[in-house]
């Protein structure tokens, strides 16, 4: 009598599947408005943030996205990358420097003033936007007018497109000049001033904006659900790496491994150390975009997995294949942000078993190898 298989285990595995499925399925809350939390230092993480953000407000038919700036400012580009995206943005955008005690400095300033509705609260300061070097230096020579005039065109621009002072602009730029919320306010640098975030949204309720594509909206706040957002852990985890501190040591590291393994060939803990520190130090200057280096590392795992089983390196070659393979994985759920959908679990379920199916396939091959190479002919016969 044939026994049948066991279906207990199957059908356990794939209830636990639909369980995770549903739980990691965005949770939609239409015509909300998107509160988003942003301080620190402005840098390639953060301009992610913001526009994943910005995008799910969009997918989820916000009424408007409201984002709290305190920060000392940071990255030309960066800055740059999230005026232009608050700009383009199909829902209206509201900024506001909070709260007491915070600031908009430098690239900050240019942040708060894209806002369709900008807003400062008791105690905080905008402007200070002259460019600066990574530390803090001053930009010397016809480098230094160049990113000057660059920075005045940018920010002129910026206020003209939301009908703000773009003489100031220019002078916090040149000058570095300051500005408090009741000086903003009558300088037409922003709007109002509120004690806080919720009295902001209050007053904000009712006024009209201008989309960059023309489209004139009234606000409608009042009753409308509120969305809460922080950066998740890919997002913190590369900002960290976009440190230009961090990135600095981590290029120096790769290049000093790859150097010391090319004159020393065999060590190979400096060749691997330096093949991943060069991988996350491109990740970090935006070299290689998130997409790119999970490809790399997954590439450089296999890579690396493939040569330890032909090349005796006492577990080396391995436990970097494994360091790469597990950065890559987690740059592709990264990169699925804080709200997994399905697609995006399948996307990562089909990465995960094509590697699995090269490494299963590779080890057969050794294997099958192995064997082949231990049977000679001698005689008429296998040894």
């Amino acid at each position: 009598m044939r026994r049948r298989p066991a279906r207990g285990p199957l059908a356990l595995c794939v209830a636990l599947a639909v369980a995770v499925l549903v739980a990691c399925a965005p949770a939609e809350t239409p015509d909300a408005v998107h509160v988003v939390e942003f301080d620190g230092v402005i840098n390639a993480a953060s301009a992610r943030y913001v526009d994943r953000v910005l995008t799910q407000a969009e997918d989820h038919d916000a009424r408007a996205v409201v984002i709290e700036v305190d920060t000392p400012g940071g990255e030309i580009n960066a800055m740059k990358e999230i005026v232009g995206r608050i700009e383009r943005s199909s829902v209206p955008v509201l900024t506001f420097v909070g709260p007491a005690g915070a600031a908009a400095a430098s690239a900050g300033t240019f942040v708060v003033m894209a806002g369709n509705i900008a807003g400062m609260a008791p105690n905080t300061t905008i402007g200070a936007a002259t460019p600066v070097t990574g530390t803090g230096g001053d930009i010397e020579g016809a480098m230094g007018e160049k990113v000057t005039n660059d920075t005045v065109a940018f920010a002129r621009g910026v206020a003209e497109l939301r009908g703000r002072n773009a003489d100031w602009a220019e002078r916090a730029v040149r000058e570095a000049i300051s500005a408090s919320p009741s000086d903003a306010v009558e300088q037409g640098v922003v709007d109002l001033t509120a004690p806080d975030l919720d009295a902001f949204v209050a007053a904000a309720d009712g006024r009209e904006v201008t989309l960059l594509d023309g489209t004139v909206m009234t606000l409608d706040l009042g009753t409308a659900p509120r969305v809460s957002h922080t950066p998740n852990v890919y997002e913190r985890v590369l900002s960290i790496f976009s440190d230009p501190v961090i990135v600095s040591l981590l290029f120096l590291l790769g290049v000093a491994g790859i150097g010391i393994e090319f004159f020393a060939p065999g060590l190979f803990l400096p060749g691997t150390v330096g093949v991943l520190a060069l991988l996350a130090a491109f990740l970090g200057l935006g070299t290689l975009l998130p997409g790119e280096a999970a490809f790399a590392f997954i590439l450089i795992g296999v890579a690396l997995g493939v040569l330890e089983a032909f090349v005796p390196s006492g577990g080396i070659l391995g436990a970097g294949a494994a360091v790469a393979l597990v950065a890559g994985f987690a740059i592709v759920l990264g990169q699925l942000s804080t709200a997994l959908t399905i697609t995006g679990i399948l996307t990562v379920a089909a990465v995960v078993l094509g590697t699995l199916v090269l490494l299963i396939g590779g080890a057969f091959v050794l294997i099958a190898r192995g064997h082949i190479a231990g049977s000679e002919q001698s005689g008429g016969r296998l040894l």
